[in-house]
């Protein structure tokens, strides 16, 4: 029944939806508008459209995992028996992260039970940056050594280029015994080199995998030689003592239950830049990772899958990190994300209309979700927007209809929210829990706009290291775009009331405008919320 469930009010949901746009296309066409009108009757439907094709696109990944596993609570997979032990290079890139996290990481590496390992920390800080402490970076520098040398780490440094992807890539180079100019490396652990590590895990500096972590990656790319990577998801630890990281991992909860396994089942999951394995082969074979992109774990993807190299997903929690703890870093932390992955949707286009058979359609939609997803910031403020326009001047009228939403929008968009939840709580998600990270990510919305604004400009920027350990409020000042719009939210439903009082008509879109304007003022409220991240505003 549940799984009947699952497959009938997804399609009855896209059904709903496809009729209303559908309806609001033919009333665009047909009804004697303004230009101003009709301009932003497109715009809003555009908007509406996005939001269908991502609907679709996630009830898409249930079907792939109620198709492929006939349940949609978590099955446990078997792992293959290891006939072999190949080695494994255990590295993990560090921009000037704090000490007591970059030694917390090293000491539970060496937990790590897979014997054939070597663990190499690759130290990436820019000690020749102009306008920084040079005596407070050579000491830096030199309590990384030290750190490295007493817990028995190699350590690599380079001359410094192409942020993570450039350090991983001189890496491998010298892996591969040409070591590039500028290059340094301490062997600290005091083991010689020997056979080059066929497989390479890659953590971020707050990663701490579980003792179990290496063995069973290894075994399940053992035992598919096409395999270029297998991701695993990220848990932060800071869950129960800060909002925002409590927020940001259920918000990548959604991310990486159904959405992830769908994606794996069809073989096009993505990396996820830590927490992940990768065959060194494969890195080789598309020339190591793609150094022109804040991304570059996103854009190294797409290398694999056009070089023919699969990819998977193993939704085990096999390690564990720390969250973004205030609205500061978690703004930056969704910056680098949304410039890198909208960054590639015009690569992924060109490739796309140069090679369509390069690919499977079914991937090419994959990256085209994955690509677009960040968008969801023009389409946040449209739909913020267009109700406030209505309650101040009237426009666009055809949101005075409102039986075209009680008719088609709301039954699609009552089916849609509880298929989602719904789907969520089979993996023992709160609702609660659930909405939090719901409205973290609409309060980002002016993020992702500039984010995919400079994207689709062709503007790179720089990478970010999200910071860690510490929180604080932002000013309100940084916050004038979401305080903005919701003083214009709280403006229109005053406007809305007085409407109300004076013409009554009409009624049925005066009311349902308003209640549009009372639904985005209490989600641009929680910015609020948010912006005292630690439990008990201490």
């Amino acid at each position: 029944m549940k799984i009947i469930f699952g497959a009938i009010f997804p399609i009855l949901a896209i059904l709903f939806a496809v009729v209303y746009i559908i309806i609001r296309t033919l009333i665009i066409l047909v009804s004697d508008y303004a230009w101003y009108e009709i301009t932003l009757a497109w715009v809003l439907l555009g908007a509406e459209c996005f939001i269908l094709m991502h609907g679709v696109g996630y009830f898409l990944e249930i079907y792939h995992v109620v198709r492929r596993r006939g349940s949609l609570k978590p099955v446990a997979r078997p792992i293959p028996r290891l006939k072999t032990g190949p080695p494994v290079a255990i590295i993990v890139s560090s921009f000037k992260e704090p000490l007591d996290v970059v030694e917390n990481t090293l000491i539970s590496f060496y937990n790590l039970t897979y014997p054939n390992k070597r663990i190499y920390f690759l130290d990436d800080t820019r000690y020749d940056l102009p306008g920084g402490d040079p005596a407070a970076m050579a000491e830096y520098r030199r309590s990384i050594d030290d750190l490295c040398r007493r817990i028995g780490v190699d350590l690599f440094r380079r001359r410094w280029r192409g942020a993570k992807a450039g350090m991983i890539n001189d890496f491998l180079a010298f892996i591969e015994g040409e070591p590039r100019e500028g290059f340094e490396f301490q062997n600290l652990s005091g083991r010689p080199r020997g056979e080059r590590e066929k497989y390479i895990i890659v953590f971020d500096a707050d990663q701490n995998p579980f003792p179990h972590f290496v063995g069973q990656l290894v075994a399940r790319m053992e035992e598919n030689p096409r395999l270029a990577f297998i991701q695993t998801p990220q848990y932060y630890t800071n869950f129960e003592t800060n909002r925002i990281a409590r927020a940001a991992g259920l918000q990548q909860a959604v991310f990486y239950e159904y959405i992830c396994e769908g994606k794996s089942i069809e073989d096009a999951m993505f990396c996820c830049g830590t927490n992940v394995i990768f065959r060194r082969e494969a890195l080789m074979d598309v020339g190591g990772f793609e150094e022109r992109s804040v991304t570059e774990d996103f854009a190294t993807s797409l290398k694999f899958h056009l070089r023919g190299w699969g990819s998977a997903y193993v939704g085990d929690v096999l390690a564990f990190g720390m969250g973004p703890e205030d609205l500061g870093g978690f703004f930056k932390q969704q910056f680098r994300w949304a410039l890198g992955t909208v960054g590639l949707l015009r690569q992924v286009l060109a490739y796309f209309m140069r090679h369509p058979g390069k690919l499977p359609a079914v991937k090419w939609w994959e990256y085209l979700l994955s690509c677009t997803h960040y968008l969801i910031g023009f389409v946040f403020f449209i739909l913020a927007m267009c109700p406030i326009l209505y309650l101040w001047f009237g426009i666009p009228t055809y949101l005075a209809r409102p039986e075209i939403y009680l008719i088609f929008f709301l039954p699609y968009l009552v089916i849609t929210v509880a298929t989602f939840f719904w789907t969520l709580r089979q993996r023992s998600y709160r609702i609660g829990d659930l909405l939090s990270g719901q409205l973290l990510m609409a309060i980002t919305f002016p993020v992702y706009i500039k984010a995919s604004l400079q994207a689709l400009l062709g503007i790179r920027g720089t990478f970010v290291v999200t910071p860690k350990g510490k929180s604080a409020s932002l000013p309100l000042a940084d916050l004038w775009p979401q305080l903005t719009l919701a003083a214009m939210s709280f403006s229109a439903i005053v406007w809305g009331a007085n409407r109300l009082v004076y013409e009554r008509d009409p009624l049925g879109g005066i009311v349902i405008n308003m209640l549009w304007c009372l639904y985005h003022l209490g989600i641009l409220s929680s910015v609020f919320y948010f912006n005292e991240p630690t439990e008990g505003g201490t």
